[in-house]
C-alpha cells in the first residue's frame, strides 16, 4: 500500500471499531479484510487499499464478465486498486481522467484526457468498460451512457458503481433554466482525490437507472449484489451488456 494512501486511512481509524476478517480482496486477492471504522469508507484491503466500493466492483467484474483475460478494457480513472486489478486480469487496459485545460484525446504527464459525454475512441473499441462513482457527476448522463454503449463491442459489458438510493426514481439535483445549470436541491459535493478538490453531484440515482441504461441501447441492465461480505458494506453494482 502506498504511503500516502496509508496515511489517509490512518486518519479514519476508530480503535474501538477495528475488525479483521478472513476474506480475500476481490481486487488483489489478499486474504484479509480490514475494518477501520463501522462505515463503508472504513472497510479496506490491508494490502492494496481497495475500498468496499472498489472491492464490490472488482468482485462483479471477476464473477460476471466471461473470458476476462481476453478483454480489452477501459476504466474511467487513471490509477488506484481497480486499475491495478484490471491490468492484472485483462488483455489490455486504457485509462483516463477529465483534465482541466486538456483537449479530450490528448495527454498530460502520461494521463489521457477523456470527456465521458464525448469519447474520442472509435466505435466498438472495448469488451469491458468500468467506472467508480463517476456518473452521478456527469452533467448529461444519458449522453455518457450512449457513449459507453458506442465504444463497447457486441456482447461487451459495462460494470460500474454510483451511490444508489433505495427509491424507484432518480432525483435530479441540477436542472436547466434559461440556458444555464441551476440548483434544484442544495448543492452537494464529493471529494475528487485526483484533482485534490471537490466535484458537484448532479443527481441521486434510484432503481430506474436500469431504464436509463436500456434507453442508451443496452440489451440487459441489472443491479448486482456482489458475492462478498465486507463487514456488511458490500455495494450494489450496475451491470449492463450490449447485445452480442
Amino acid at each position: 500500500m502506498r504511503r500516502s494512501r496509508l496515511l489517509r486511512l490512518l486518519h479514519t481509524v476508530r480503535p474501538f471499531e477495528l475488525g479483521l476478517a478472513r476474506a480475500p480482496c476481490a481486487a488483489c486477492s489478499f486474504g484479509w479484510c480490514l475494518r477501520l471504522a463501522r462505515s463503508e469508507s472504513g472497510v479496506r484491503c490491508p494490502r492494496c487499499g481497495a475500498s468496499a466500493v472498489t472491492q464490490s466492483l472488482a468482485a462483479v467484474v471477476r464473477s460476471e464478465v466471461p473470458e476476462l483475460a481476453r478483454c480489452a478494457a477501459y476504466e474511467m480513472s487513471a490509477g488506484g486498486p481497480l486499475v491495478d486489478c484490471l491490468r492484472r486480469h485483462c488483455a489490455s487496459l486504457v485509462t483516463s481522467e477529465l483534465l482541466d485545460g486538456v483537449a479530450p484525446g490528448q495527454t498530460r504527464d502520461g494521463v489521457l484526457c477523456q470527456n465521458i459525454e464525448q469519447l474520442t475512441f472509435a466505435d466498438a473499441s472495448f469488451d469491458l468498460c468500468t467506472s467508480t462513482e463517476v456518473f452521478e457527476h456527469v452533467e448529461d448522463d444519458a449522453a455518457g451512457f450512449r457513449e459507453v454503449f458506442r465504444v463497447l463491442r457486441p456482447g461487451g459489458h459495462f460494470v460500474f458503481s454510483v451511490p444508489l438510493f433505495d427509491s424507484a426514481a432518480t432525483v435530479e439535483r441540477m436542472g436547466w433554466q434559461e440556458g444555464r445549470r441551476v440548483e434544484l436541491l442544495p448543492a452537494q459535493y464529493h471529494a475528487d482525490r485526483y484533482r485534490g478538490a471537490v466535484i458537484l453531484v448532479q443527481r441521486d440515482y434510484g432503481r430506474d437507472i436500469v431504464e436509463r441504461l436500456a434507453a442508451a441501447g443496452f440489451a440487459q441492465a441489472r443491479i448486482v449484489r456482489p458475492p462478498i461480505a465486507l463487514f456488511g458494506h458490500a455495494r450494489p453494482v450496475l451491470l449492463a451488456q450490449r447485445q452480442a
